[in-house]
Formats: C-alpha cells, structure tokens, sequence
C-alpha cells in the first residue's frame, strides 16, 4: 500500500474496504445507509472518503454516474440490503449501457442468513448479473483485497462499465488487523490493430469518392479526442456523431456535419445515405441512430474501429475491421488522405439549407431558441446535465458542445430522472466548472427528491426546467403515430416548481414571455449558487426533424411534411 494512502491497520472488514477505496484513489462516493451496510457507514466517520447522502438509492446511483461521465474516473455509489440494492438497479443498467465505469457496493445479510429469506435479504448478485461487467459476492475477509483490486481494473478497462461487490455484514465486522491492500491496477491495455487492415483502411479512405466518418462515444471512452479531430483534420473527412459524440469535433469544425439519427440534422442523414465509405470510429449502429437497418448507408463500404470485438459486424458487416486500441488505431491512420474536397463542398451546403431556424410564431418561449441563446452565453466548458424527453432532443440539436464529456445524458437506458442527480455527481466531480441541468416536469419529478441534496452541499448548478406540463414525447409520438388517441399524457396539475424550489432554499425565476428570455438566462446564471428557470412552453410543440421508426433515415420529416407523410 503506498504511503500516501496509508492509514492505521484495519480493525475489521469495513474499516478495510474503505482502505481499500482510498487506495484506488476514490475520494467521493455517494449512498444511503441502513442495517446490512451500517458497519461499513461506521467506518467511514474519520476516513478520507466524502460521503454524500442523496435523498434515493437510484440518486445515489445516477449521481455516481454523473460523476463517471464527466470526469473519466471510476464513480463509486453505496447501499444497503434488500430494497436500498434494488434501488441502485436502474443506475447500474444506465451505467451499462452506456459504458459508464462505476463500482457498486452493496450490504447484504450475513452468510450465515444467506438463502433463509432473512430481513432485507435479496439476491442482488443474481438479479444484476444481465447488467454489469462482473459481480461479486464477498464471503471471506481474505478475499476483499483481490476483489477491490479487480472491481477497478475491470471497471476501467477495456469496455468500461459498472462493477457490483456485495458486502455481507459478517465479512463487514470480520476482524482484518492481518489484511493488506493491493496497489490498484492500470486499465488493461487493448490489443494493436491490424497492420494489414490499417493499410487496407488508408486505401480505401484515398479511393473514396463520398466518404463520411461516423464517431461515437467510443472516442471519448478511450480519451481519443484530440486524435480522433488530427485524424479527421489530416484526411479531410466530412463527419457525422451520434447522440454521445457531441463534441467528437468543436461546434464551428470546417468538417461537422451535424448529429445523425432519428432527431438528428438532414444534412447528417442525407450525407451518410448517400456515402461510398462509411468510417465508423467508437459507434455501434445503434436503431436510434441508424433508422431502419437494412437500408442504412445503403452503398457504402464499412470501416469499423471499436475496442470492443463484440461490436465489430454486430449489426453492419465491417469490410475492414479494426479491432484495437484507439488512440493507436487513429495514429496508424495518420497518413490517410482523402480526395473528397466536392464532395465535402456539397455536405456542407446541405448543412447550411438545412440549418435550424429559430424565428417560431408566437409570443410564448421557444425552447430551442432559449437553448441556443443559453449555449452562447455560457461558459465553453460547462458541462450540462440532460434528462429524457424532448429537451433532451432540443439540447442534442441546439447546445454547441466543445468536448463530449460536457454532454452528459442517458443514450441507450433513456433514463427519465437521469439528469439532476447525474448534475450532482458532475459537480462533485468538476468542483470548479459550470454545471447546467436542462430537465422537463416529466422528468424532473422522477428524481425531484434530489433537491435537498443540491440545497444541502450549496451545488451551484443552473437547473433550466421546461415545462409543457404534458409527457411531452410521448404526446408527439401519439400525435404522429397513434392517431392523436391521447393517453396518460397530462401534467396539467404539476405543482408550481419555482415555489417548490423556494421550500428547498433554491431561489428560482418563472419564464413565460419570449422576450424576457435573455434576462432570465443572465439571471440565472449570475446567481450564486444553485438555481432554477422554470420557464413555461407550449404543450404542442414537437421536436423536428424526426425520422419516423422503422423507416430509412432518408425519410426524415419537418413540421410541414409530417401531417402528409408519415404513414398510420
């Protein structure tokens, strides 16, 4: 154990687990007790460990993903037996899903109880085997060394992804004045690609007449940005991202098209069906992203980088696979040229025909505008926070991200409650940056518990709170597909938010009119500390364009073209 981290020996088995989570560096995790964990909640009193209470288990689980998302370290969450387990399991599934690394702590009755239905026994081992990298189940204190050790390396390596130790309460109080820790381990190092496809991959990028990149979250898991941007800058490749590589490539890249997918720009979409390459770097032909399947870049040739092999020919067939390390992948592309320049000339003028407007009819706040307006005059480096629903869209569309850690919002889950505990977990993680949470009512009362914890720690996160009172997405979608049968949609009795905000000690503004809009957003952030716009829109307004499901992404409709176009 190196000397920074050491502590006086361990009395029993949680004074040595929580050794050993300072020893793998952790410094905040977040939690609720009760009984199956209580002895580990005892040690931590005098520890190094910052414990925050969130007010829900699946808080505390989403707020260590928020912290996972933004800073890139392992975020750690606690809970107790039975019920507090089960709490965590949205979060765990979130973190899987989207490839957060989190390891997950959980009490569990006494071996000795185990398989007897004890009180607040569950078999969380089992129920969250679907939904994690590795599960453990600590039965002797001899063993707690190696399994801390090996919850962070698998955690962070590779694919990264959440890690479950559960913790029963014996082991909790087993004596462990003979126990020492392991160092903690490097993320295992991923194979080199291929240099036969490298070479194969340069080739084919020279060839290419209509080639477009397709990049992901994957670059951002693998900390490849800047060499995923001197790749894409050298070989002079228009560029499409998904929902989670936001920020692949700066808002004003001369090479951006634009987000691809069911709510992504035309110019993303047209560009991708009519390429002749596809290079997909860190992406996983996701349905959101790709609309119908077989007919998705339709006469394109596949390069596929990924580090993780499962991906590779999972949905597409890659004519050129390379497996690997990205950041060593890129570098052995370096010295692909592309000889597109019309090419790139003709995606870029669709992206400047096709560019939003933001002059809606009416006197009410329009979201995308007041979501532009709000990108412009924050700070580059603030990190926002995304529930799920049609904000989450709008954030997607119109928030020009300069780095895809700032973009934090649940991808494959779609996680409503995601975002103000993810908020949390973000400004614990980036004390010192801006931190924005952009939520809907549907959203924000999924979670809404949370604002204690924001209150109590003094967080300064901005909370931009739109307000349809309707299930806003789920009111488009029976609009545009279930013949406008309207169904469990209406929020029409939301409490008043701004005051709710006030009985948490959060001071809080009500927007209604459009043009009190930039006032409200300089209010809001020049408030110190947390703060929340409740700003109030129309229940009718959608979220275009759309690519209507199980349709090709070249069918994607705007406001004018949907009443005529989608079919029933």
């Amino acid at each position: 154990m190196s000397s920074d981290t050491a502590r006086a020996p361990a009395k029993n088995g949680a004074h040595l687990m929580v050794q050993a989570l300072e020893a793998e560096g952790v410094d905040v995790l977040f939690g609720y007790p009760g009984g199956a964990i209580m002895p580990f909640y005892d040690a931590l009193v005098g520890s190094k460990l910052r414990h925050i209470l969130t007010r829900h288990e699946q808080g505390a689980a989403l707020a260590a993903n928020g912290f996972a998302r933004a800073s890139g370290r392992v975020g750690v969450c606690v809970a107790t037996s039975g019920p507090g387990a089960s709490n965590l399991v949205t979060g765990i599934a979130d973190a899987f899903l989207d490839s957060v690394p989190m390891v997950v702590l959980t009490g569990q009755v006494p071996t000795t109880l185990m398989g007897t239905d004890a009180f607040q026994e569950l078999d969380v081992y089992g129920m969250t085997l679907p939904i994690v990298k590795h599960s453990f189940l600590l039965r002797r204190i001899e063993d707690l060394p190696h399994v801390v050790h090996e919850a962070f390396r698998i955690a962070r390596s590779g694919r990264p992804g959440p890690v479950l130790i559960d913790f029963p309460k014996d082991v909790q109080i087993a004596a462990a004045t003979h126990m020492s820790l392991l160092e903690p381990a490097p993320a295992d190092t991923l194979p080199s690609p291929p240099a036969a496809g490298l070479a194969e991959a340069i080739a084919a990028i020279a060839s290419a007449e209509r080639p477009v990149v397709y990049s992901g979250q994957g670059i951002t898991l693998a900390e490849a940005v800047e060499p995923f941007r001197q790749f894409v800058e050298a070989a002079k490749l228009p560029t499409v991202t998904t929902l989670r590589g936001l920020g692949n490539l700066t808002p004003e890249h001369p090479y951006l098209i634009g987000m691809l997918g069911m709510h992504g720009t035309r110019a993303a979409n047209m560009a991708v069906q009519n390429c002749d390459l596809l290079i997909v770097v860190g992406a996983r032909f996701d349905d959101r992203a790709t609309g119908k399947l077989a007919e998705f870049a339709p006469s394109a040739r596949v390069i596929h980088l990924d580090a993780d092999i499962a991906e590779i020919s999972k949905l597409r067939q890659a004519d050129i696979p390379l497996y690997g390390d990205l950041h060593e992948t890129l570098s052995g592309l370096a010295s692909a040229r592309s000889n597109c320049a019309e090419w790139h000339r003709r995606c870029m003028q669709m992206k400047a025909s096709s560019a939003p407007r933001y002059d809606a009819p009416g006197k009410g706040v329009y979201a995308p505008a007041l979501l532009k307006r709000m990108s412009e005059i924050a700070p580059p480096d603030t990190i926002v926070a995304c529930d799920v629903g049609q904000h989450q869209m709008w954030v997607a569309q119109h928030w020009k991200f300069h780095h895809p850690r700032n973009h934090l919002t649940s991808g494959a889950l779609g996680t409503m409650g995601f975002g103000l505990p993810a908020a949390i977990g973000a400004q614990f993680s980036c004390p010192d940056r801006p931190v924005v949470l952009v939520s809907g009512d549907g959203s924000i009362m999924m979670n809404i518990q949370e604002l204690a914890t924001v209150a109590r720690c003094k967080l300064p996160i901005k909370m931009i709170l739109l307000d349809n009172s309707t299930l806003g997405m789920v009111r488009q979608w029976q609009e545009l597909f279930f013949d406008r049968n309207y169904s469990e949609i209406d929020l029409s009795d939301n409490p008043d938010f701004a005051a709710l905000c006030r009985v948490f000690r959060i001071p809080a503004i009500k927007l209604e009119r459009r043009e009190d809009t930039e006032a409200a957003l300089r209010e809001l952030l020049a408030t110190p500390g947390p703060a929340m716009l409740h700003v109030v829109i129309d229940a009718r307004a959608n979220v275009w364009p759309l690519v209507p499901p199980n349709h090709s992404n070249a069918t994607m409709l705007d406001e004018a073209e949907a009443p005529h176009a989608i079919p029933a």
